[in-house]
């Protein structure tokens, strides 16, 4: 078994997948389409992070790729489509990194409230200048934070902490926790929050969302954090709003385009404003999360091509069934129709193959069985499992 790993994704992922018996290649920066089509073929596990874009064209080149894992939150830079039509699993870590997110968040909401970064520069450039003009506590601001997901909501459980009044808007139901107050609307959000942070998922519908009115509609001196995705805020108003004081300090750890790799010039009209931090995609880069996502990501690629695994799998239906010594699986992902488990199981009756142990899972279009056997299935049974027009792939593991 081969897996390659992309964009420096942690030792410990790579030191997992070897102690598995994996060949590991390793890359520490993204490719390009072109070059992902050339590197994936013959490679049965794919690890990226979020600026390698696995495309169709890259999924319908990987002649051996079994799964993909996403060794970050987000998976909107995979063609979800195109791995459920090859029956390619997808894992994700949408928990490990959660606490260094929310740590730079409150980091960050605590120095333009207090303007540090104006001093910052000030003193660099030998200026001393102690006066507390513009600085306030973050105790009793009001916080409007803009997706309550797994960060949002802790970000809100930190917040309340430091004495913050929270607010939050998001298009699901979400439980408030602590004291913190769900609004109906965005714009009842933004009228109120002295601070607003940006907590939404990479979901295609979010291109765009905060723009030009939103920021017209945040309060005068307000402060902005985008820590989600670099396509959902228009720059150019952000821009404008810092430049006319309408927004006081802005904070954008994510963007529209991103360098590739160390090294390559990083451009965005948010350069050379003095209030706005600009930090390279590190929302979830401390060590203790990086170490985080590599184990769990790299176990879950482990047990999905060991056992066929799926539990916490993004795209396919979730089954998690013990293996017993001895017995064979069969893993079959199929078309989601009515009477599949009863072709399935009446096809190895007709072969006299016992049934030791089964499961069946659906998800959307997808349905998942694995089904353990005692001894070996026939070339026939497999051949009559692979013929079937719901069968999307077939796998034996002996």
């Amino acid at each position: 078994m081969r897996a390659l790993l992309l964009e420096n994704v942690h030792d410990d992922a790579a030191f997992a997948l070897r102690d598995a018996g994996f060949e590991v290649e390793r890359l520490d920066r993204a490719l390009g389409e072109d070059e992902l089509v050339a590197a994936i073929k013959g490679v049965n596990v794919l690890g990226i992070r979020s600026n390698t874009t696995l495309t169709r064209r890259a999924v319908e080149a990987a002649d051996e790729l079994l799964a993909v894992g996403a060794f970050c939150i987000g998976t909107n830079q995979i063609d979800l489509p195109a791995t459920l039509d090859r029956g390619l699993a997808v894992f994700n870590a949408p928990f490990s990194n959660t606490r260094s997110v929310v740590e730079l968040a409150v980091s960050e909401i605590i120095a333009l409230t207090r303007r540090l970064t104006d001093k910052n520069v000030a003193m660099h450039d030998g200026v001393w200048d102690k006066s507390a003009v513009g600085s306030h506590e973050v105790r009793g601001r009001k916080l409007g934070i803009v997706g309550y997901g797994n960060i949002g909501s802790q970000l809100s459980v930190l917040a309340e902490a430091l004495g913050m009044r929270v607010l939050f808007f998001d298009t699901a139901d979400r439980l408030a926790l602590g004291n913190a107050r769900r609004c109906g609307t965005l714009d009842e959000l933004l009228a109120e929050s002295d601070v607003v942070s940006l907590h939404v998922d990479g979901r295609s519908s979010n291109s765009g969302i905060f723009g030009e009115e939103q920021f017209a509609r945040m309060r005068p001196r307000s402060i902005f954090l985008n820590l989600s995705r670099g396509f959902v805020v228009d720059h150019e108003a952000l821009r404008e709003h810092v430049l006319s004081g309408h927004i006081a300090g802005a904070a954008v750890d994510v963007f529209p385009v991103e360098p590739k790799a160390k090294g390559e010039e990083f451009v965005s009209v948010l350069r050379g404003l003095k209030n706005v931090i600009l930090t390279p995609h590190v929302g979830g880069s401390t060590e203790e999360a990086q170490q985080d996502i590599g184990h769990f990501v790299a176990g879950k690629l482990r047990d999905y091509v060991a056992d066929g695994n799926t539990s916490l799998s993004v795209n396919l239906p979730p089954v998690t069934l013990r293996r017993e010594p001895g017995q064979t699986r069969l893993l079959l992902l199929h078309h989601n129709t009515p009477g599949v488990l009863a072709t399935v199981n009446g096809l190895l009756a007709e072969h006299g193959v016992n049934i030791e142990g089964q499961l069946l899972s659906t998800r959307g279009t997808l349905g998942y069985v694995v089904t353990d056997i005692g001894g070996a299935p026939t070339p026939d049974v497999v051949a009559a499992l692979q013929a079937r027009t719901e069968t999307v792939k077939l796998r034996v593991l002996a």
